[in-house]
């Protein structure tokens, strides 16, 4: 038996979803003819999702995502953080280096969560909310190396001295996880990454992307 379901609601969602694949906003009419629905629908799930600041329409009538989705957006970072702490803590006690997941505010990486080794006379000292550029870091370069096609056949990416001197990174992007872009890394106090670093955090990161679904 099937559950009872809104159309309204279900249409609304849909013209969201609509306006997230796209950077150029879309039209009434091409929102109609997407939809299979008339204008008149249309104009009413705009005005409704303008009301909470989901959907904005620019001087020329395109309709895009509003702001009112970053501030739903920020509620899901617990969530994302529980599920992902348990393959976190494996990696950072497993290399012995500071572990976090990065996930893709705006335009900046923002790490939502970070977990130290516990058994390490030192680590770097990364902390839940910095922000960095997304082309600076192994966080950041490798979730637009997915983005961009171009992740390099290992998975993972490495970087030196990016973000803080003498430190070192490596990221691998989580995958397969539909409307989140983020990534799973280490950072550690090191010329460079020992060779079975990389993999690791592979295996990390496919661990959050499995808990995630």
């Amino acid at each position: 038996m099937t559950a009872e379901t809104s159309q309204t609601l279900d249409r609304g969602l849909r013209v969201l979803k609509l306006l997230s694949d796209t950077d150029h906003g879309l039209t009434v009419t091409e929102l109609s003819n997407k939809l299979g629905v008339n204008r008149t629908v249309v104009y009413r799930l705009l005005a409704t999702l303008e009301q909470h600041a989901l959907v904005r329409r620019d001087l020329g009538g395109r309709a895009r995502v509003g702001l009112g989705v970053l501030r739903l957006g920020r509620q899901v970072h617990p969530l994302v953080r529980e599920a992902a702490l348990p393959a976190l803590r494996s990696l950072a006690e497993d290399i012995g280096a500071t572990a976090h997941l990065t996930l893709v505010d705006g335009t900046e990486a923002l790490a939502v969560a970070v977990v130290e080794p516990t058994w390490t006379d030192y680590h770097v000292a990364y902390r839940a909310g910095f922000r960095h550029p997304l082309d600076r870091g192994a966080a950041g370069k490798a979730i637009l190396a997915a983005r961009q096609g171009a992740l390099a056949a290992d998975g993972f990416t490495l970087t030196h001295g990016e973000l803080e001197a003498g430190a070192s990174g490596a990221a691998a992007p989580l995958v397969g996880i539909t409307g989140l872009e983020g990534s799973v890394g280490v950072v550690m106090l090191a010329d460079s990454i020992p060779e079975r670093v990389g993999p690791r955090v592979v295996d990390a990161a496919r661990e959050v992307a499995d808990a995630l679904r």
